[in-house]
């Protein structure tokens, strides 16, 4: 498999770029033109770094690798490398990004590594193993990530650090020698989903990626759209906005890629989940809700498991269930799927407000010749997705569809 190489992204004022980015009161974003590369060097980045070893634990070793300048001054990033125990590879491998009050998490990595995989979880908030470190990047605190800024101050914000710190643990795993650098795959949990979104879009050497609870349109809808977001100057919530909401990049995703998120998540909600997954070409967009799951940091996700194994080892994929069509009151959607689905479901609300607050209902939907078949209820408005499992109790989905009032 030929790996693409990385392309450096374009000199210049950030306003020149070709997206367009409209303002409205409520902070909403809408987007028009291309995914662009942002900021970030990938030329540099696609470097190896300088890494520094130090202490090994079983499968699991320490390692301090050079991050972007803060400050004008140099930054190192920590993070865990775990190896397999067994085989002599080279190994696939995976990049690991936690979430906000999270940090490189040892188990983790080790997670990978059990399954036969060379992992890196990195930390993206300027931490090491006992605390702050004294050449570290930014902090992920919100009122780091969202404070005011100008275009002079991008390289020093916490999204621009994390992001960096991201595809340099990609470049330092693609050096090593046990790692087959053709099958790398890239998950995130929270705001490591939000980052994988990121990275998905403009680091075109990962192989599949897995953003957990991540999305864009933060300025539609999200935790911090009434928050964070709207308590910044409009200047410098537009100048995040298009330069850091994942809308902006996620779109230049062109491989696997499988957004899976929780009906009722608090922070990324199903509306924004949709926009998102939209933008990427739907040869390469999967998408799985699951039901009332938590939000934490969790990774142990058959649904992940399976979508990484079948990039990266020629595993059983998942169900590939494509876009519904609606006709009259009956949804429909095409299902592919090398392991026999075991069941089909509608999951529908008609409730309105805050998509958090939602309340779900299941029913059993019909599975016809490659198809799932559902009657969609008849009160409006509706929200409602479809659901297969396969047999070994692995889910996938359609995005939410909304069906709106009908005007008077």
């Amino acid at each position: 498999m030929k790996v693409p190489r990385p392309t450096a992204c374009f000199p210049g004022s950030l306003l020149g770029l070709l997206l367009v980015l409209f303002l409205v009161p409520g902070c909403t974003t809408r987007w028009a033109g291309k995914p662009h590369p942002g900021p970030w060097d990938l030329a540099v980045l696609g470097q190896s770094p300088a890494a520094e070893w130090g202490a090994r634990t079983g499968r699991v070793q320490e390692v301090y690798y050079a991050g972007e300048p803060f400050r004008g001054k140099p930054t190192r990033v920590f993070a865990y490398v775990a190896r397999p125990s067994e085989g002599h590879g080279p190994f696939p491998a995976m990049v690991l990004v936690h979430g906000g009050g999270g940090k490189a998490f040892p188990e983790w990595a080790d997670y990978w590594a059990n399954r036969g995989y060379v992992a890196i979880a990195m930390d993206t908030a300027g931490h090491g193993p006992g605390g702050r470190l004294p050449d570290g990047g930014p902090d992920q605190g919100d009122d780091i990530k969202f404070r005011n800024f100008s275009e002079s101050e991008i390289r020093d914000m916490w999204t621009y650090h994390a992001v960096a710190a991201v595809v340099r643990a990609h470049s330092l795993l693609r050096s090593l020698p046990e790692v087959d650098p053709a099958r790398v795959g890239l998950t995130g949990i929270s705001w490591g989903g939000y980052l994988t979104c990121i990275v998905s879009g403009i680091d075109p050497r990962f192989r599949v990626a897995v953003p957990v609870y991540g999305c864009g349109y933060l300025g539609d809808n999200s935790y911090w759209t009434d928050k964070s977001l709207a308590a910044m100057s409009p200047e410098a919530r537009g100048l995040w906005l298009r330069t850091f909401d994942p809308s902006a990049h996620v779109g230049g995703t062109r491989h696997p890629i499988l957004f899976l998120d929780g009906s009722n998540d608090f922070a990324y909600p199903l509306d924004s989940l949709a926009k998102t997954s939209r933008l990427v070409p739907a040869a390469y967009r999967h998408v799985s809700i699951l039901l009332d799951m938590p939000h934490g940091h969790y990774w142990k996700f058959g649904e992940v498991d399976a979508f990484v194994d079948a990039a990266l080892r020629g595993g059983r994929p998942l169900p590939d269930v494509g876009t519904p069509e609606l006709h009259g009151d009956v949804a429909t959607v095409r299902v592919r799927s090398v392991v026999a689905p075991a069941k089909a479901e509608l999951l529908y609300t008609p409730d309105g407000g805050p998509w958090q607050k939602r309340h779900w209902k299941s029913v059993p939907a019909r599975l016809a010749r490659g198809s799932v078949v559902a009657s969609i209820p008849g009160q409006r408005p509706l929200a409602y997705y479809l659901c297969v499992t396969d047999d070994r109790g692995l889910r996938t989905s359609t995005p939410v569809v909304e069906l709106p009032a009908p005007k008077r």
